[in-house]
Parts: C-alpha cells; structure tokens; sequence
C-alpha cells in the first residue's frame, strides 16, 4: 500500500506536466497552424508577414527548450507570485478577443508557467527561448512603425535612381517615385526593407546564441552593424532590380523578384553571408585578444 502512494505521487507531478502540455495545444495549435500557414502561402496580412522569421525561429526556440530540459529537472520546484500573476494576465488576453492579445498570450503564458513551476531560475533558464517567441509574435509594430519610415522610403528611391543612372537609363526621381520608360515605380513603405531588417536581426540574435558570441558586447555590436548595413544594402539593389524589371516591361522577372519564391531566394543568400561574416568576426576578435595579452 505505502508503495503504491509512493508511485503515486510520483505520477503527480508528471500527469499535471502532460494535462499542461495538453490544455497549451488545445489552445495554441490553431494559432500557431494559422501563423505558419499564412508565412508559407503568403495570405497573412501584409503586418503579420513582417514576423515570418518565425517559421525558423519558433521551431529553433523549442529546440533550445527541449535542450535545457535536464538543467530545468535539477532546478529546485519553487513557486513565484508572479507566475499566477502571468497565468491569470496571459488567459485574459487569450479570451479578450483581440488578435494582438490572444497573439501575445503565448508568450505570457509560456513565462507564467516557468515562473509557477521553477520561480525566477527557471524563467532565467528559459529566457532566450521566450525571446525568440516574443519576437516571433505578430503584433501592430510594423503598421507602427510604417508611417516613419518615409526618409527611409526618399534614400532607397534615391540611390536606385542613381545606379540605373549610371548604366545609361533615364529614371527621374520624385521622393518616393521613380519614373522610367513611361512607367512609374512606387517605393512604398513595405518596401523599405523593415521586413528584411527585422529577419536579419532575428537571425542575427540566433547566430549569436548559437555560437556563444551573445557574450561578446564587441563581437555583438560590430556583427549587427554590419548586418544592419547589408540588409539595407541588399534592399537597395533589389529595389533597384525590381525598377529596372517593371521599367523594361519585364513583368515576369518583377513579379518572381517582388511576390514570388525569388524574393525569398534573395533574402535566403542574403541571410547566408551573415554565417561566414560571424565566423570571421569570432576569429578576428579571438585573435586580436591574444596579440593583445602577447
């Protein structure tokens, strides 16, 4: 009989852990079903589209997850207020309604439970996964940030103007627009390249994770200044294909490049260069801290 108690309360705590488990996917399957159907076929809102960096970061944060489940089990089963906090806060914006807040209910949801079971150590250890969901999230930010992207919208126009100039064709600018063979190329504030930019990051804060470098305040902010200058340069010259496509009349090449796999296939070798530019800043850096100690 004392046995049969002892197994039983062994079990306990295991049965609430898959009852957990269950309820989450009950409520977020859906959700996240329709997230990742929306970034792979493209019939998200254009808003929602800006956080398709999801389709790898989600994924890599519940493998990073499942990574740290042997250092969570060692973690002490301490209870902290602000987990029921979190979980009563997270099951209101799931039942509000709202798409932004039953969007942001995973994440708090998520951090409520961590904090509930393993108390601020175990938040601690799920921080970076959390982050990755956090960022991943599709929220009102990008039709936010919209409207301020104008000068940004004037310089890309600008300077595509320029190099098509350069190879003898007539682009006028005007800000935004630009006007060659007759036909008029707008550059519109989904095209200033905050879509590529919030990718970059995101694979950026990924990269650095991965290889240990997120330590490294100089590795840190020297890869993401170059990545940010890549990415906007990258935007640059496809802003400037896509004039030259549509001011040719070469619809075809400007629909593969604009809407197509063509643009993912764009932005996929422009996220490629970002692995061997970290490498080499890793070993400039390590190098440098030796000669440095010589």
């Amino acid at each position: 009989m004392a046995l049969q108690q002892q197994v039983n309360k062994r079990n306990v705590p295991e049965i609430t852990k898959i009852a957990i488990t269950a309820v989450l996917l009950l409520l977020y399957a859906p959700i996240l079903l329709h997230w990742f159907d929306g970034w792979l076929n493209k019939n998200i809102s254009t808003e929602h589209e800006y956080f398709s960096h999801g389709i790898i970061g989600l994924p890599f944060a519940a493998f990073l997850g499942w990574m740290n489940r042997k250092k969570w089990k060692r973690l002490p089963n301490i209870t902290h207020p602000l987990g029921a906090v979190c979980l009563l806060l997270g099951g209101v914006f799931y039942l509000s309604g709202v798409t932004e807040w039953v969007n942001l209910s995973l994440t708090v949801m998520l951090a409520g439970l961590c904090l509930w079971f393993k108390g601020i150590a175990g938040l601690r250890s799920q921080a970076f996964p959390l982050v990755l969901v956090f960022l991943a999230t599709p929220t009102a930010v990008p039709y936010l940030i919209a409207p301020y992207t104008l000068p940004l919208q004037s310089f890309i126009a600008g300077t595509a103007g320029f190099i098509l100039n350069q190879f003898g064709m007539e682009v006028t600018v005007d800000e935004i627009n630009l006007y060659v063979g007759g036909r008029i190329v707008e550059v519109a504030p989904y095209c200033a390249g905050l879509k590529m930019l919030f990718t970059t990051l995101y694979v950026c804060l990924m990269l650095l994770y991965w290889t240990g470098a997120l330590s490294s305040r100089r590795t840190c902010i020297w890869f993401l200044a170059i990545a940010v200058l890549i990415s906007v340069s990258a935007n640059i010259v496809r802003n400037t294909l896509l004039t030259f496509f549509h001011g040719t009349g070469q619809e075809a090449a400007f629909q593969w490049l604009h809407e197509g796999w063509g643009g993912d296939l764009y932005s996929a070798c422009m996220l490629l260069l970002l692995v061997p530019l970290l490498n080499w800043l890793n070993n400039y850096f390590s190098t440098s801290q030796v000669d440095e100690r010589v």
